[in-house]
């Protein structure tokens, strides 16, 4: 029997499949007011879910698969908000903006540029990136007792009761006590759901400088700093030292790949590779990429299936989504600030990291995982700094 066969578990697949949840509640609608704003058709809209669904689901489960450790890509969400934000770029344009930030990520990958910055980055200021970036849904998931106070209420105590009786599948018996909740009160919408198959529509690029700087530019920028680096960061605080460079390059090829059908650029996940990257998923590390690889296989259907299963997945309300993530959080976010304030000697860079990661800032068009960062090293570097005498 297959390796991977014999690895398969029921908490590794209910973790991919509570990534893919999260992932494509919270992301997709930011992607359909992408496309709308570069003016897709709606046939060029639904192409664009087959790109970002089949290229996420590929990159996933092959590179989970390669390496035997949890690898889980996404489509860059903040790069999606990017692309909502621009005005008066023509379709094919965009599409070739596309492609350029992709041959942008391809050449990140092989010259192991970004691998050298990454190498760079303390653990301690990683785990302090990490936690901050993950405690904004932890927040959310309580904030959202105001609008669901039953729903929130007896999913936390399903996580409770669970974390004692069967710690394996606390997180799946949270997903559980929400949709019966969720039934129950009405809230699951799923009768609008239309089962389709979606089609890839060909767009031959179009290049122009300024789609190139305007679009491609920022794009590259944001996918590498909001969501590569705390991608890579949420791996290494977890514990797993998986090779950055041939994994950013295969990403950068898919986006080239694929561009001409929608996909705008493919990234590391960080919050939703978090759900697949900790104990709840499996107590053994070496197994937990069954976890990334179920949630590849989501994607593709996902992708093929087109707004089929984007509308079934979005028929959950809100409320339920943002709890789940959080609530499956708590201890990744609990084990990233233990690591993170470990060191006395570099206590105050990761709590200033954490606190700019969690704040939400954003700068110049680039998100606070990037800055958070910035100001960590800033402070290792002024705590280092002796005046001389």
């Amino acid at each position: 029997m297959p390796r991977a066969l014999r690895d398969v578990s029921l908490s590794a697949v209910i973790a991919g499949c509570i990534a893919v949840l999260v992932g494509v509640t919270s992301s997709i609608p930011i992607a359909f007011q992408a496309a709308q704003a570069v003016g897709a058709t709606p046939a060029q809209t639904s192409s664009w879910v087959w790109a970002i669904g089949v290229g996420t689901g590929l990159t996933s489960a092959g590179l989970s698969l390669a390496y035997r450790k949890p690898v889980l890509t996404a489509w860059a969400t903040s790069g999606a908000a990017l692309i909502a934000a621009t005005h008066g770029v023509a379709y094919e344009e965009a599409i070739g903006a596309f492609v350029v930030c992709g041959v942008l990520i391809t050449l990140a990958g092989v010259t192991g540029l970004f691998a050298r910055v990454m190498d760079r980055i303390p653990i301690g200021i990683a785990s302090a990136l990490l936690a901050g970036v993950l405690s904004r849904f932890a927040l959310e998931a309580f904030a959202s007792a105001e609008d669901a106070p039953a729903l929130v209420i007896v999913m936390f105590a399903a996580l409770l009761i669970g974390r004692r009786l069967w710690p394996r599948y606390a997180v799946p018996g949270v997903l559980v006590a929400g949709i019966a909740v969720a039934a129950l009160q009405g809230d699951l919408h799923l009768g609008q759901v239309e089962w389709s198959l979606a089609r890839p529509v060909w767009t031959t690029p179009s290049f122009s400088l300024s789609a190139m700087v305007g679009l491609a530019l920022p794009l590259f920028v944001v996918t590498m700093a909001s969501q590569n680096l705390p991608g890579v960061a949420t791996q290494r605080a977890a514990g797993y030292d998986i090779p950055v460079s041939p994994v950013v390059t295969v990403t950068g090829g898919m986006t080239v790949l694929l561009a001409p059908f929608g996909a705008f650029s493919f990234n590391l996940a960080a919050i939703t590779a978090a759900i697949c990257l900790g104990k709840e998923a499996h107590p053994d590390p070496a197994r937990r990429y069954i976890a990334p690889v179920s949630a590849g296989l989501l994607y593709l259907a996902v992708g093929l299936l087109g707004g089929a299963v984007t509308g079934l997945l979005i028929a959950f309300p809100r409320e339920l989504v943002i709890s789940v993530a959080g609530l499956a959080l708590l201890g990744t976010i609990a084990a990233g600030l233990s690591t993170a304030l470990k060191d006395d000697g570099g206590r105050d860079a990761a709590i200033i990291t954490f606190l700019v990661t969690l704040s939400g800032v954003e700068l110049l068009g680039v998100g606070s995982a990037f800055w958070g960062v910035v100001a960590g090293a800033l402070a290792l570097l002024a705590g280092r700094w002796r005046a001389p005498i």
